[in-house]
Formats: structure tokens, C-alpha cells, sequence
């Protein structure tokens, strides 16, 4: 049997697309990073070098929207994009889990 089928991504241009993936790969690095989840330092220094490539791409993608006059945010589209993307799970490691949890 097949896993459900995914929702479609919204339409988004492919700035867009570069902030929305770029910001899910930071994400994903802090949550490696988290002092409160993670169980190795060299696992965290390996995702907190590579944060850095990262941040710069982020950066990039932001600032080639601002100079191709996309400069509004349009966070209902990416958010849901997000959402198709597993964003609320991926976000959840950057968070410090409740007690007990680990």
C-alpha cells in the first residue's frame, strides 16, 4: 500500500522556493545543534560549520528577491509550503523539549 499522497506545493517563484529550502537546511542544522537534543559535540560542531555556508545561501536568497522587487513576504503561500514540507516537525528540534523528554 502506498503512503498518502502530499498535498501540491503552492506556485512560488524560485526565490521562493531557494528561501523556503535554504530555510528548512538551517533549521534542520539547529535542531543538530540543540544542546538540549543533541548527544555529541561533533555532530553539533560538523551542523554548526556547515550553518554557516547556509546562513550565507539564506541571505542570498533573500537579498536576490529584494533586488528582483519581491519585497513583500507572502506567508500564507510559505507557510504552507512549509507545512508540505514537514516545517512544523523540522522546526520542533530547534525547540527546548518539556521535561522529562529528551
Amino acid at each position: 500500500m502506498l503512503p498518502p499522497e502530499l498535498p501540491p506545493l503552492p506556485a512560488l517563484t524560485r526565490a521562493e522556493s531557494e528561501l523556503i529550502d535554504r530555510y528548512l537546511e538551517a533549521v534542520d542544522l539547529l535542531g543538530r545543534i540543540n544542546p538540549a537534543r543533541a548527544e555529541h559535540t561533533y555532530h553539533g560542531l560538523r551542523a554548526a560549520q556547515a550553518l554557516v555556508r547556509t546562513a550565507r545561501e539564506l541571505r542570498d536568497a533573500l537579498a536576490l528577491m529584494h533586488t528582483r522587487g519581491e519585497t513583500e513576504v507572502h506567508t500564507a503561500t510559505l507557510a504552507r509550503a512549509l507545512r508540505v514540507l514537514d516545517g512544523e516537525r523540522r522546526t520542533a528540534r530547534v525547540a527546548v523539549p518539556p521535561d522529562g523528554v529528551g
